[in-house]
Parts: structure tokens; C-alpha cells; sequence
């Protein structure tokens, strides 16, 4: 009903919009071309084409069977060497998450240029993910592999772990903030008179974790590092933010360091990959972060306190 050469002389005829045309170009009378359209139809029961004198059109049938037929005609093209690259041992799908704090749109953007040259054929699903969001993900969810899970012992045992190193923090405020008329130390009774800008835990089955927020403080829930850096620049609240991020605009005076009571300690980072399954693509990925490639290192450059 629907062979190889049927699917070929279908798709032609649309990008032809003429069947003399698809016929001159298969080396092919009109009259076959016209023969074996109107078979595929009269097997499938549904008109594919609108015909006038001069002209041939979709109908939404048509449309739809066109779009499969480019689909399959592209996947039996590429069917030999994509059955070729699984036998080898190259995964056909790999699912990675990236914590908020070491996502950056042209690190992944890089990585994916370097591994869709050498495997093709493999889907790359690239998310990101925040605090226990990480975990979640390749605990209860179908990843493979994270960039920055948090902490540099597994939380599971058939999942490895190579941890980072440590992203510092720093207790900042928009330049013209009251907070930096105080002299010495904030206390919390002072700093919970204003709100806490964070990046709410993206986890779903895990426990969320709360990055900062004192008893009885307003809080404004933001998607990203990158808005809440501009809430802070902007004196909507307060809070902390990862020191390498934060510098540069401490350096021009936007940002402002304050002395609280109490620090945040440092967030431990780690490469964290599932054991089973393993193929090609994981074990370059996890070879790429152990002898610290060029590629790996704008990911890690808000980790200040590295593992070597």
C-alpha cells in the first residue's frame, strides 16, 4: 500500500505541485505517476490531492501523509550508519540536567555542537534544574547524567559522583539600599524587614530547599539566576548571590557587600552520571570533566574553590 517507491513518487508529485512535472523528474509518464497516486488513495480510502485542469493540491489528509513520508524516507536514509552507531555502542538518547548555577546557554550550545559531529544520531535533551531539582531528575526521572548536582557524596548507589568544587556566596544589595546605611553586622531582626529574592527548587518528588529566607521575611519567587540578579540590581530584595556572579558588579559600585549574622556556606558541586547503560557519548562526557577539557570549562567557571 505504502512501499518505498510509492512514498517516493508521492512526496515528488507535492514538491512538484504537478504531476507531469514529478513524472519528468522520475523518468516516468503522467499516466503512471496519475495510476499509481490514485491506487495509493483508492487503498487508503481517503482523497490525498485536490486536482483541477492545471493543478495539484494537499488536501489535509494529504498533508499529513506528506509530512510521515518525509519523516520515513529521511530515517531509511540514515537507517544504515544510525544502526551502525547503536551496534558500536552509542546511546540513541541522553538526557542531561544542569543546576541553575552552572547553566550557561553558549557552554551548552558548544557542547552539543562537539558531540552532534561525532554521534549524529544520538537526541540530546538538555535541561536546567534547581537545588534538589538535580537529583530529582535522575532519581525519579529519565536522565542520565548531571552537571552540578548538589553535594560530593551520591545519594544513591548506582549513581557516580566527581565532585566540582564549591560555589561561594555573598550577601548583597542594590547600591542605594538602606541596608548599607547600617554600620557592622545585619542581624536577622533587620534583614527580614525586606524580601528575599530566590530561585525556587525546580524538584518535584524530593524535598524543596529554600536557597535563604529567615522566619516571618516576604519572599519573591524569580525563574532564574539571571532575573534575580537584575531584582537585586533594581533594590527589589535581598539576599545572597554566587560570589563570581556578584563581583563584577560589586567592582563597578551597582552591587553592594553586606556583613550578616549569619553566612551562607558554600554550595559543593559534583558531575553525577547512573551506572547502568553507560555508552559512548556518557563515557566521553565524564572523560571531558575528569581531564578538565577546554570544552567543560565555562560550566565551572562559578565553581571558586575547584577540585583538582
Amino acid at each position: 500500500m505504502l512501499d518505498l517507491e510509492t512514498m517516493r513518487t508521492f512526496t515528488k508529485v507535492v514538491e512538484c505541485n504537478s504531476f507531469s512535472k514529478a513524472a519528468k523528474l522520475l523518468y516516468k509518464t503522467p499516466a503512471a505517476i496519475s495510476y499509481r497516486i490514485k491506487s495509493l488513495e483508492d487503498s487508503l480510502g481517503t482523497q490525498l490531492f485536490e486536482r483541477t485542469t492545471r493543478t495539484v493540491s494537499l488536501t489535509l489528509a494529504g498533508q499529513h501523509l506528506y509530512e510521515r513520508c518525509c519523516q520515513w524516507l529521511a530515517w531509511l536514509t540514515t537507517m544504515p550508519e544510525e544502526l551502525q552507531q547503536i551496534s558500536d555502542g552509542v546511546e540513541r538518547r541522553i538526557n542531561i540536567a544542569i543546576n541553575n548555577l552552572l547553566f550557561d546557554p553558549d557552554a551548552v550550545a558548544d557542547l552539543l555542537v562537539h558531540f552532534k559531529e561525532r554521534f549524529p544520531f544520538t537526541q540530546f535533551n538538555l535541561t536546567r534544574q534547581v537545588y534538589m531539582g538535580v537529583w530529582d531528575s535522575l532519581l525519579h526521572g529519565e536522565f542520565h547524567m548531571a552537571i552540578g548536582a548538589t553535594g560530593w557524596e551520591s545519594l544513591d548507589n548506582m549513581i557516580n559522583i566527581y565532585p566540582f568544587g564549591e560555589v561561594s556566596w555573598e550577601f548583597v544589595v542594590a547600591k542605594n539600599h538602606p541596608l548599607t546605611r547600617i554600620n557592622g553586622k545585619l542581624s536577622n531582626d533587620v534583614l527580614r524587614n525586606y524580601p528575599a529574592i530566590n530561585v525556587e527548587d525546580t524538584s518535584t518528588h524530593m524535598t524543596k530547599r529554600i536557597a535563604w529566607l529567615l522566619p516571618g521575611q516576604s519572599e519573591i519567587i524569580v525563574p532564574s539566576l539571571k532575573t534575580k540578579v537584575a531584582c537585586h540590581l533594581k533594590g527589589l530584595g535581598i539576599g545572597f548571590i554566587p560570589k563570581t556572579i556578584c563581583q563584577p558588579y560589586v567592582d563597578k559600585g551597582e552591587l553592594i557587600k553586606c556583613d550578616v549574622v549569619n553566612e551562607r556556606k558554600p554550595s559543593q558541586l559534583s558531575l553525577a552520571w547512573k551506572k547502568a547503560n553507560m555508552g559512548k557519548v556518557m563515557n566521553e562526557i565524564v572523560g571531558l570533566f575528569r581531564n578538565h577539557h577546554p570544552i567543560t570549562h565555562p560550566f565551572l567557571k562559578n565553581i571558586d574553590k575547584k577540585i583538582s
